[in-house]
């Protein structure tokens, strides 16, 4: 074994001599001193590297190191070495079988280690403790070895290792080392350090500390150098042990001095606080409301303010567990709710693990806390500064929770999800994490109510945390009051577009479970969910799906909507109903408008208060069998009903007559209460000027047959004759004046209103996608209807002066029904004869009726006859005239207003009344001449 040793150090000797020699010339250089001192250097220094016990610190890369020579060559100007470096490498790595080196990194990286260890040579100097000879193996390199005599007297021999190991100054063997300052005795006394801090100098501390160093550094030397005797290695160690340890008891002495309590009881106390339990030392005060330390314990500033900082875990779990109990304390109240059960539910998950997180650091509390030592570092202990590590991410979700519990105190449902929500949207992943995590607790009921209320239409809200509201209404109010959007409980992750969707959904189903008597929905839900990606099941839905929720809700929409309209359309006629309506309430058929007004006008000149409703309903029957409206379906015609409106005392029957229509269940969602008093509004607007027209049709039947029979006034006086021509003249004027205007009005009200708005509503009707679309378009076309035809707020002034025309114009024609009845009286007793006309012979019945009015002359002569003839027509020129004056003034009137009107179809009107421009150029005038 020692023959082995030896043959080592024999190699090592005849390396270093052909490294730094010529193979073929050995001895030519050898000789020199010079040369002996390169020589015994390099053995040196090849004895230091074989002695050395590091080992690298990096994982091996030979591409790497590699790369890194090659880099660090080029940045010190030396590229062309670089280049050659390169060369060499690739040749050496391609050797390869017997005789080839296998651990090639490890070449590469000791040629690094060198040149770098030569290099830092260059700038170190020696440590006062070690003498400089531990210095770069501190430092991670090799050993630092000095030449000067007094180092190597010092250091135990070390010069005299190498003189021995030289082979021609080798001369006593290696026993010659073993007495070179090596006293075992004499090292212990010199080694020990006074353990009281105070306790001499500090220039006798140092130079303690430097003998000690000095004597360690000898004494390893010397024990490494016996073993690499026999071993042919030199062994150094790296590190003085000794040294630091010492110097780790002392400040594990200056700890226990500062600090009163041990730091493994308030570790303990920690513990407890965190738990919100009070320790031996650590407890909560109410005043600051805080735990805390109290001031008369002794332990050091640091320590404090550690304490405080780790408590405040404590305290927000006191506050995160005061919220628990005192909410769950008042469940089942309607405080709470689901989704606040489901918000603790989600806390005491989170707590669950925070105790489990206890239970541990509790374990390993138990374990003692060891002296600060090199071997304390992997020791399984609880320490206050590990325990802050420790609580580094449990109290960033614990300031969570509390911050959570503070701001959903007064809240519930949506408006608690939305709450969180707003505290989700956070750039540490940590957080983002731990707040989508407890969301999809929190929002789970919630997306159920959204779930059963998109596809099956319950509302399964006990303590009215969704937003959607709900309440009880008849049938008919469901769509439009039945249900409605609570914003304060919409969160925030729900747009409001979508929550529209969702409430029209399941508005729907309802509306077609309730007022349709329809199932056949459930089908169309089902299809949703398949065309949606999800299922129809409980928990299909939570937070983050926010895409699969609103596609569902759109396949859920579209389904639902299309089969509502088609139920509506096929099952209960819709457009059917629409169109019965147009044509009975707004007059829309024009034979039995003509025909009921006929029957129906003699009943309704009687006073209000004396006409039958019985009647006015037969009379109605037979004016639909007399017209084409009884090809109508049946179901139409049976929801055409007679109403008369309250009436004042002087009223006639053409004021309270209306018809009405019975719009039954589905279709007065539609057809409601307000919208059928509109409807009301337009036909009472509508009968009215066709009660005109007909007046005006009335009054010239009364004038046509006298215009025949004027040329048997030719025995007449001339004055009288003159005036009767006179007084005709200016009833036929205005007459076709007024009937001038009502046909044009009349044109006006049932082409450019009725039926443009009839055609854009038709339009409507197919695009609408849904119950909202159509009543939308419902309400857009009666709208249209009212405003056009002057009845809107905007157009009071307009409407009263309209209806002011209306009653002149019945009192043109009660005038003229008068003065046309006197003409015939007139000529009757003229020509002693009367013409079978029924006109004639209502005449005579009436001028019997008024035979004793003043003014008749029935009984009177021939003179008395002219004169009262021609007194009668000179007064009925006059009211003539005077309607004449003040229909012209209200015209004008009426005509200026036109242009003013926010309607563009009102210009239209104006157009087709004034289309000559006669009232425009009459306008100007102060009067007007007929």
């Amino acid at each position: 074994m020692e023959d082995d040793e030896q043959r080592i150090v024999d190699l090592v000797k005849e390396l270093v001599h052909r490294l730094l020699y010529d193979s073929q010339n050995p001895n030519s250089s050898s000789s020199t001193v010079p040369a002996r001192q390169k020589y015994n250097q390099a053995l040196k220094y090849s004895l230091r590297i074989l002695s050395s016990r590091m080992t690298p610190s990096i994982v091996s890369d030979d591409s790497a190191m590699v790369e890194s020579i090659k880099r660090h060559l080029v940045t010190s100007g030396k590229s062309s070495e670089a280049l050659t470096f390169a060369d060499l490498y690739s040749k050496f790595s391609l050797k390869s079988g017997p005789g080839s080196v296998k651990n090639k990194w490890a070449v590469v990286y000791l040629l690094k280690t060198v040149s770098e260890d030569l290099k830092s040579r260059k700038n170190q100097s020696p440590n006062i403790i070690s003498g400089g000879f531990l210095d770069s193996a501190l430092t991670g390199g090799l050993p630092t070895l000095l030449e000067n005599a007094e180092f190597n007297n010092n250091s135990g021999g070390i010069g005299n290792l190498i003189k021995n190991l030289n082979v021609e100054e080798s001369k006593d063997g290696p026993d010659n080392l073993l007495g070179l300052g090596y006293n075992f005795q004499s090292l212990s006394n010199m080694g020990k350090l006074k353990k009281n801090r105070g306790e001499g100098t500090l220039g006798d501390y140092s130079s303690n500390l430097k003998r000690l160093g000095d004597n360690l550094s000898g004494l390893r030397v010397g024990e490494n150098f016996k073993a690499g005797l026999k071993g042919g290695v030199l062994m150094v160690s790296k590190d003085p042990e000794n040294i630091r340890e010492l110097a780790y008891r002392e400040y594990a002495d200056l700890v226990k001095e500062e600090n009163e309590v041990l730091e493994e009881v308030l570790v303990r106390d920690v513990l407890y606080a965190c738990q919100g339990i009070d320790g031996m030392y650590v407890k909560f005060d109410e005043k600051i409301d805080a735990y805390v330390l109290p001031d008369f314990i002794k332990v050091s500033r640091a320590t404090r303010i550690l304490v405080r900082k780790l408590c405040e875990i404590g305290w927000l779990f006191r506050k995160v567990m005061g919220y628990i109990t005192e909410s769950t304390a008042r469940f089942p109240d309607e405080d709470v709710g689901t989704v606040g059960q489901a918000f603790f539910a989600a806390l005491q998950d989170e707590l669950s693990d925070y105790y489990k997180l206890l239970a541990v650091l509790e374990a390993q509390a138990m374990n003692p806390i060891p002296l600060v030592s090199e071997s304390a570092h992997s020791g399984n202990y609880l320490s206050l500064r590990r325990l802050s590590v420790w609580f580094a991410e449990p109290m960033v979700k614990m300031r969570l929770m509390a911050v959570l519990v503070d701001c959903c105190k007064v809240l519930k449902g949506g408006a608690m999800a939305g709450a969180i929500h707003m505290h989700a949207q956070h750039g540490d992943p940590l957080v983002n994490d731990f707040m989508k995590r407890l969301l999809r607790r929190v929002c789970s009921p919630l997306f159920e109510m959204v779930r059963s209320w998109v596809l099956e239409g319950e509302l399964e809200d006990i303590f009215a945390e969704f937003f959607v509201l709900s309440q009880p209404v008849k049938a008919e109010s469901l769509w439009r009051e039945g249900y409605q959007l609570h914003a304060a409980m919409l969160p925030s992750f729900i747009s409001q577009s979508l929550a529209e969707r969702i409430l029209r959904t399941g508005k729907s189903i309802n509306f077609l479970r309730v007022c349709c008597d329809d199932r056949g929905w459930s089908n169309a839900t089902t299809e949703a969910a398949a065309a949606a990606g999800t299922t129809t099941r409980r928990g299909g839905l939570g937070y983050g799906e926010t895409d699969a929720l609103e596609s569902l809700i759109t396949e859920a929409a579209k389904r639902i909507d299309k089969h509502l309209l088609d139920v509506l359309y096929n099952q209960y006629k819709f457009k059917e109903h629409c169109l019965a309506i147009k044509r009975y309430l707004l007059l829309g058929q024009g034979d039995f408008v003509q025909y009921l007004m006929d029957i129906v006008g003699p009943e309704l000149s009687e006073p209000a208060n004396t006409i039958s409703s019985f009647k006015l309903a037969g009379l109605l029957e037979s004016a639909i069998r007399s017209s084409n409206a009884q090809y109508d379906d049946p179901d139409v015609l049976d929801r055409l009903r007679v109403k008369m409106m309250p009436h004042n005392t002087g009223d006639r029957g053409w004021d309270v007559f209306s018809l009405e229509y019975d719009a039954r269940v589905p279709l007065n969602t539609v057809f409601t209460e307000s919208v059928m008093s509109r409807y009301l509004q337009v036909f009472n607007f509508l009968w009215k000027l066709r009660r005109i027209e007909h007046a005006l049709i009335c009054a010239w039947k009364t004038m046509k047959p006298n215009c025949v029979t004027s040329q048997f006034f030719g025995n007449l006086p001339h004055a009288v004759k003159l005036q009767l021509i006179l007084t005709s003249r200016k009833c036929q004027v205005l007459w076709d004046e007024m009937n001038h205007f009502v046909s044009n009005l009349q044109y006006y009200i049932m082409f450019e209103v009725l039926e443009v708005s009839w055609s854009n509503f038709l339009k409507e009707m197919e695009v609408a996608e849904d119950l909202d679309d159509l009543l939308r378009a419902h309400e857009k076309y009666l709208y249209s209807i009212v405003e056009k035809s002057l009845l809107g707020e905007r157009s009071l002034n307009l409407n009263k002066t309209l209806f002011i025309l209306f009653d002149l114009i019945v009192r043109f024609q009660s005038q003229a029904d008068r003065l046309y009845e006197g003409i015939t009286e007139l000529q009757s007793r003229t020509t002693g004869s009367s013409f079978p006309s029924r006109s004639n012979a209502k005449s005579q019945r009436q001028s019997n009726n008024k035979s004793s009015e003043p003014g008749s002359w029935l009984g009177e002569g021939r003179k008395d006859l002219t004169r009262h003839a021609g007194e009668f027509l000179r007064k009925m020129g006059k009211d003539i005239e005077k309607i004449a004056k003040e229909y012209s003034s209200v015209f004008e009137g009426f005509i200026s207003q036109l242009p003013i009107q926010q309607h563009v179809d009102l210009k239209f009107l104006m157009f087709r009344l004034d289309f000559t421009e006669f009232y425009s150029h009459l306008r100007p005038s102060t009067g007007r001449k007929l």
